[in-house]
């Protein structure tokens, strides 16, 4: 499903199999070892990628190809598991679960999510 999507948007083939691979986790060399390429060939691939699909980083990447990855048709069997009033989106503590956002916390404390209207984004 994914690469579909991804081809739709003129990725080529491969281009999308790197895509696909890299929003799964995986390293530039665990990539290049899947597809039998060298890291560097992989490297060039992510270049055309993120000229193609408008994006400057890897994280902008996988954010981008998050809702097609197969999540998104999980996410009511997530919910229905969640005790009333729980949120998959906000694991903060002492927080009210707010439905529509979602936040990925990096290494260091930084976060990438989606603005549901609070006027605090990227304090």
């Amino acid at each position: 499903m994914l690469r579909d999507v991804l081809m739709q948007k003129g990725l080529s083939n491969r281009e999308s199999e790197v895509a696909e691979l890299v929003s799964k986790g995986l390293s530039n060399k665990e990539v290049a070892n899947q597809l039998f390429v060298t890291e560097k060939t992989v490297k060039f691939h992510l270049t055309n990628i993120y000229k193609k699909m408008n994006v400057k980083s890897r994280a902008q990447l996988i954010v981008w190809c998050l809702p097609h990855l197969g999540f998104v048709e999980n996410e009511a069997r997530v919910e229905a598991a969640q005790p009333a009033g729980a949120s998959i989106y906000n694991n903060q503590p002492n927080q009210p679960a707010t439905t529509g956002t979602a936040t990925i916390t990096l290494p260091g404390g930084g976060g990438i999510g989606r603005n549901n209207g609070n006027s605090d984004i990227g304090a």
